[in-house]
């Protein structure tokens, strides 16, 4: 049987580029579920205490505070490694 034709040109390989390995600050992770827990608990304050101190004079902005908090964690959560 006849032997099969090699390649002549060296098959192309990329560089190997040294992984290193990120890591995120440690006060990330705690960082994110403070504000995941702030951005629940002021929601829910509002809907069982509306007339409470503080909470009262903001009316329905009060959601948009928790939900600020809320989406800041899951921004924070995007850099975590």
């Amino acid at each position: 049987m006849p032997k099969s034709r090699t390649r002549k040109k060296a098959v192309y390989t990329p560089p190997q580029k040294s992984q290193q390995v990120k890591v995120s600050p440690r006060w990330l992770a705690p960082v994110m579920v403070v504000s995941w827990i702030i951005g629940i608990l002021w929601i829910a304050v509002y809907y069982i205490v509306p007339s409470a101190p503080g909470i009262s004079t903001l009316n329905q902005w009060n959601l948009l505070v928790g939900f600020v908090f809320i989406i800041f964690g899951v921004i924070l959560s995007t850099r975590w490694r």
